[in-house]
């Protein structure tokens, strides 16, 4: 099989889809790999790191796409490279078709089999390719909510762990998973007060359990949260409905409660965003304010850590490229519970339930396909 690996074209990416030690084993394997030329760049990993492990260089996305069967990506086809996508040829990235009606009906069109990082589910039920780069957004809010808690970037002026005599910020997380947890480790580790919410009480036993004792859980119901709301200096929305559109937990009316200069980090914001007043931004421009609460809503977070995210990524998503190259997906009868739940369009055919549901749109069911 003939694999492409293109540069990323969103902005501020600068990860990439593929180690040269991927390339030196899908070789080895008898593929044939093409990197489009600077792809690595971003990361720290030069054209030449890629052809010495038997890559071949090409200079334009055109020729990776056109000549490649399975194109290996980290962030979801945009508008340009449409255009490029064939009928019946593989792409296997993130896709987080739940947030773009228009992204999902162009892929629909162009024919292609489109396999998602994200929804795509471990034997335990688990999302081993989501799990890296939320571990890497939860850790990375806590850093940029900091930030942006300056008064020289609009926010309260508050230093995360106080001084002494003076109180640290208090920090609200909604949701208690992947993105979560991490935020609320690195949030403890600068002394802060933070607050945990979720629905799942289960889970925050857990959390209660492993975290020290500046963290606290709450059940997260409408009465808590707003209160919270109230309190908070920095708020992390981590909340995450796997290929599904995130439920928006606070409205435009909820900033009324929250403090002037207070900071939202809604890291779910490429799932839609678990705020009202959300909306997707860049790394060059990330944020906004509105009713003087600042907002950082940037949709490919973990791209600002190049290096980091790359080598987390392509250490958990390898081994599923190399199974697609295999040839995976052509045991259409007999395909594993991962392919299964990777798969939201097939061949014109939207198979996430989830996503159909949420446009209100036609989908089939893998099986039919």
């Amino acid at each position: 099989m003939i694999i492409g690996v293109p540069k990323e074209v969103k902005s501020d990416e600068y990860r990439v889809a593929m180690l040269p030690v991927g390339v030196q084993e899908l070789t080895r394997r008898g593929h044939q790999v093409l990197i489009q030329s600077g792809a690595g760049v971003g990361s720290g990993l030069p054209d030449d790191e890629y052809a010495t492990n038997g890559a071949e260089i090409v200079p334009s996305a055109d020729e990776v796409f056109a000549n490649a069967d399975l194109i290996v990506k980290v962030k979801e086809p945009m508008a340009e490279e449409w255009p490029m996508l064939r009928s019946g040829q593989i792409v296997f990235t993130y896709f987080h078709l739940a947030a773009s009606r228009e992204l999902t009906q162009a892929l629909v069109e162009t024919g292609i089999i489109a396999v998602a990082y994200e929804t795509l589910e471990g034997s335990k039920g688990d999302l081993p390719l989501l799990t890296p780069m939320s571990e890497v957004a939860g850790r990375m809010s806590v850093q940029e909510g900091a930030k942006y808690l300056e008064r020289p970037q609009e926010g309260r002026g508050i230093l995360l762990g106080g001084v002494p005599g003076v109180a640290p910020a208090h920090i609200v997380i909604l949701g208690g998973g992947i993105v979560g947890k991490n935020a609320a480790q690195i949030a403890a580790g600068f002394q802060a007060d933070v607050v945990i919410l979720d629905i799942n009480v289960d889970r925050l036993r857990y959390l209660e359990d492993i975290m020290p004792p500046n963290v606290n859980t709450l059940f997260s119901d409408r009465h808590n949260l707003e209160e919270q709301l109230e309190r908070a200096d920095l708020v992390i929305g981590s909340v995450l409905v796997p290929g599904g559109r995130t439920p928006q937990l606070v409205t435009a009316e909820d900033l009324k409660r929250m403090k002037p200069g207070s900071v939202i980090i809604d890291v779910a914001v490429d799932q839609g965003g678990c705020v009202e007043t959300s909306r997707p931004t860049t790394h060059s421009n990330p944020t906004y304010i509105i009713d003087d609460v600042v907002h950082y809503c940037v949709a490919n977070m973990p791209g600002a850590v190049g290096r980091t995210s790359t080598y987390a990524l392509c250490n958990v998503t390898f081994p599923y490229v190399a199974m697609i190259a295999d040839g995976a997906l052509q045991k259409k009868a007999g395909l594993s519970r991962a392919m299964k739940t990777a798969i939201n369009i097939w061949e014109g055919k939207l198979t996430n339930k989830t996503v159909a549901e949420e446009f209100d749109i036609h989908h089939v069911d893998l099986s039919d396909v």
